[in-house]
């Protein structure tokens, strides 16, 4: 094999790789109990994301409107919500606190100095401060 042949080769696998969906996290697994909600692939998600389970289920709970608790991998909600509402305020949690704005890299770490969290980005080396 010529080397223009292996250069071409090796060209289309790393565009074959780039057109690839940068990041994808597993979608919320709702089961309804009475009036709770249980969100079952919760330690999933917050793993997948490389967030703190207290500070993700903090941020769903405050924005679902609704108490809870965490139970093991479980994210148990005291109201009944729609898995579309929760899918949501987890897609605007991962934009937020999650993926880089400068690059779209997913390798991101929460840092808090002072008062102030900020996102920083293992990836393009960006750090910015994040509200919410």
């Amino acid at each position: 094999m010529k080397y223009e042949e292996m250069l071409e080769e090796a060209l289309e696998k790393v565009q074959k790789i780039k057109t690839k969906e940068r990041f994808e996290w597993p979608k919320v697994e709702v089961i309804y109990q009475s009036n709770k909600t249980f969100i079952v692939n919760f330690g999933k998600i917050a793993d997948y994301i490389r967030r703190d389970k207290k500070q993700l289920a903090k941020y769903l709970m405050k924005n679902l409107a609704s108490p809870g608790f965490i139970d093991k991998e479980k994210l148990i909600l005291n109201s009944r919500i729609p898995q579309s509402m929760i899918q949501k305020k987890l897609d605007m949690y991962i934009k937020n606190y999650v993926i880089c704005k400068v690059c779209g890299s997913a390798d991101t770490k929460l840092i808090k100095e002072g008062r102030t969290l900020y996102l920083k980005c293992d990836a393009c080396g960006a750090k910015y401060p994040v509200f919410g």
